[in-house]
């Protein structure tokens, strides 16, 4: 009798419906094979595959352009699929879950949906390349698969669209970063001719406003991500580069 309780509960407590809170491999759609077959073999990654049918099987195509300030925007078009950034760490239902991008192999970024900014920043710090794939994964992180192969697309940097990549402006590349209340490098003064194109590119630890003094130029610093202002000095003088919230001097331009 004791043991037909039991069954009772454990029956009431699945429910016939994954939810979010099981742990990969004990929802009902997972016991049942409703979200497909989670083989052995991983993705290149540490990501295991999971298998399912071709019909109805999550699609994905890339395609990318260059940024007219900074490095490229990248379209992720998805059929049979929608992305669920509120679910990640969840079961895996069929047709949800995020994306992921490698390039040259190499991962780059996990993305949550249809458009993301590549900045060229991320691309020097993966170490380069040309090859961007990407690649659909469940909300428990397990790769969507038809016929063992990841469901994926790939695209080339600098390939067919580089001929409309425009050329790049003369100018001055400024590299700053923020931790812990200190910058680095230390703040001194950089020489600019008039006319020519500054970028500003900061990363901070810290959520904070950039600002050029003189310019009137201004740019949210989120934290861990750097971000690039960019203007024409068009005006000679010295001016400062702070932060707003922190009050720290990052750098002077001498505009000559």
């Amino acid at each position: 009798m004791l043991v037909a309780v039991v069954l009772l509960l454990g029956t009431g407590a699945c429910g016939g419906r994954a939810t979010t809170h099981h742990k990969p491999g004990t929802s009902h759609e997972q016991a049942t094979g409703n979200n497909g077959r989670l083989l052995t073999a991983d993705d290149g990654s540490g990501h295991r595959l999971r298998q399912v049918d071709a019909k109805g099987a999550p699609e994905v195509a890339l395609s990318v352009r260059p940024d007219s300030e900074d490095g490229w925007n990248v379209h992720l078009s998805v059929r049979n699929f929608r992305f669920t950034p509120d679910s990640v760490g969840g079961a895996a239902l069929l047709g949800r879950g995020h994306a992921r991008l490698f390039l040259d192999g190499h991962p780059l970024a996990r993305v949550y949906g249809a458009w993301f900014h590549l900045p060229e920043s991320l691309l020097r710090g993966a170490g380069g390349g040309t090859r961007l794939t990407a690649r659909l994964y469940a909300d428990d992180h397990t790769a969507w698969a038809v016929g063992s192969a990841p469901v994926q697309a790939t695209a080339t940097l600098g390939g067919a669209t580089s001929a409309t990549r425009p050329a790049p402006t003369p100018g001055t590349t400024v590299e700053i970063s923020v931790r812990d209340g200190k910058v680095s490098p230390a703040p001194g003064r950089t020489e600019v001719k008039k006319g020519r194109t500054v970028r500003l590119q900061v990363r901070s630890d810290r959520a904070d406003t950039l600002h050029v003094h003189g310019y009137d130029k201004e740019a949210r610093l989120p934290a861990g991500r750097t971000v690039t202002l960019t203007f024409t000095a068009d005006r000679t003088g010295l001016f400062e580069v702070e932060t707003h919230e922190s009050d720290l001097l990052l750098t002077q331009l001498v505009v000559r």
